[in-house]
């Protein structure tokens, strides 16, 4: 099997496939390709490709100085089970670009262990963070397990 190779060149990503899986994704069900596009446009953004087909997806959104937000990380099923996702990950956590930020967070429903790996963990103190959900949002997330 040929090797995954990441890049961060936008004009690669296969948008299409991105909005599907993204659409099929539990924490953005039905999420319209334009919201996709802009959320891309806004983002620094990772594809995973094998022989030329794209197989994995995440962004960072950044100020590059202080902050990072990892999301949307998705690993295509003919790619599953080989290290994509942390691979991903770290590739955020460890580019110069990245160098020195404060806080990198992002959000998993099961996946803790695979990121705990590589550094993170819940937060050190999870009383001062906050959230303002859109509407019908907060709805979604409680029918959640």
């Amino acid at each position: 099997m040929n090797p995954i190779t990441l890049c961060d060149d936008k004009s690669v990503l296969d948008v299409g496939r991105i909005h599907a899986w993204l659409a099929s994704s539990y924490w953005s069900p039905g999420i319209e390709r334009a919201l996709v596009e802009r959320a891309i446009t806004g983002s620094h953004c990772l594809g995973a490709y094998r022989d030329g087909a794209q197989v994995g997806f995440a962004r960072a959104i950044t100020d590059h100085a202080t902050f990072a937000w990892i999301a949307d990380v998705w690993i295509d099923e003919s790619a599953r089970g080989q290290g994509l996702g942390r691979r991903m990950v770290s590739w955020f956590v460890d580019h110069p670009q990245f160098a020195g930020i404060r806080r990198i967070a992002l959000v998993t429903l099961d996946a803790h262990g695979v990121y705990e790996g590589i550094g993170f963990h819940a937060p050190v103190r999870p009383e001062r963070f906050m959230e303002r959900l859109a509407p019908g949002v907060a709805d979604i997330l409680r029918t959640q397990a």
